[in-house]
This record gives C-alpha cells, sequence and structure tokens, in this order.
C-alpha cells in the first residue's frame, strides 16, 4: 500500500528514529517506524485486519472515516484510507488513547 503524511514532521519522523525518539519516546518512535513500514509492505485492508498485534479497526463518533493501529497500551496511530481501492494510507497523527 502507498502511505502519505498529514504533515511533514510525521514524514520526518518515520525518516528519523532520532526525531521520533524525541517526539513520542523510544518504545512508541520503533513502534510507529515498525508499523509504517508494515502498511507499506501489505496489499490490503483486509491484510491489516488479520494482523493481530496491529488491532486495526474503525473508530466512531467525531472521528468516524479514521482508523486506530495499535503501537502500546496508551498510543495509537491514527490513519485514514484514500483512493478508488482505499490503497492510500494516510498517516493522521499519534495519539494518546486514554488521555493524560
Amino acid at each position: 500500500m502507498e502511505v502519505r503524511f498529514r504533515t511533514r514532521r510525521l514524514e520526518q519522523c518515520y525518516l528519523e528514529f532520532r526525531l521520533a525518539n524525541r517526539e513520542f519516546g523510544a518504545e512508541v518512535a520503533r513502534r510507529y517506524i515498525q508499523r509504517i513500514q508494515i502498511v507499506k509492505n501489505i496489499r490490503s485492508v483486509d491484510e491489516l485486519r488479520r494482523l493481530p498485534g496491529l488491532r486495526f479497526h474503525a473508530l466512531a463518533g467525531s472521528r468516524e472515516g479514521q482508523f486506530a493501529i495499535n503501537l502500546n497500551g496508551f498510543y495509537r496511530l491514527i490513519v485514514t484510507l484514500e483512493g478508488a481501492e482505499l490503497q492510500i494510507v494516510r498517516v493522521e497523527e499519534v495519539s494518546k488513547h486514554y488521555g493524560d
């Protein structure tokens, strides 16, 4: 699948572990980069759903139309799907799921 980023900062965090580490902390930074690599190497949304560790799921309420991918117990990667065949994953943000 193709991956796009909502902001240049999110893309730079993917490309540079040091920046991601500063932004999110070491554990979340590693998983952020790893999860994006996984998304780049799959062929369809169905494959994402079949990978149990990702916990890929649709969001509801004010986040309807967005999906979450688990990074760790508290953080998740928020994405949207684009394209006629939903072959483009757009990284929207890294979100702390349960607040502070």
